[in-house]
């Protein structure tokens, strides 16, 4: 019965301590993680994986153009591109293609490269990956063009 009672008491404590350990963010009171701006940011952000990875693109005039294949994001933050799948082939890009992620938007539930045709897009130089590192350098290393 005692032995009962003191597992009861470690657990209660050991939540009790977690709980009070958890707290909101507090604007200028983190030393890391986001301010309350970039939290919403984030809220009106896009989730790449969740709503634009492998997603269809169109232009103006509602023709698909290609398929959002990946995001590169450069070292300073600056500038993030999307590689379109121009041409696919059983599931397979056969034609990427590499553009700022600014042309991009987000139109009446599609996502909208303003001004591009299929032979536009299949006519822009091919995106290689082997141009693209595999392990990401550090921020402090990156030399800005």
């Amino acid at each position: 019965m005692k032995l009962k009672w003191a597992l009861v008491f470690v657990a209660a404590s050991t939540f009790g301590a977690m709980c009070q350990s958890a707290s909101a963010q507090v604007a200028g009171a983190q030393p890391i993680g986001i301010s309350v701006e970039q939290a919403q940011l984030i809220i009106e952000g896009w989730s790449a994986k969740k709503s634009l990875l492998g997603k269809s693109i169109y232009n103006d005039n509602g023709e698909k153009v290609g398929a959002l294949h990946d995001i590169i994001i450069a070292p300073d933050n600056a500038a993030s591109f999307a590689i379109v799948a121009a041409h696919q082939f059983l599931g397979v890009s056969v034609h990427d293609v590499a553009i700022p992620m600014s042309q991009l938007d987000y139109v009446n539930g599609k996502l909208v490269w303003a001004g591009a045709t299929r032979d536009a897009v299949k006519a822009m130089p091919v995106f290689q990956y082997t141009k693209v590192r595999t392990v990401p350098i550090a921020r402090k290393d990156f030399g800005h063009h």
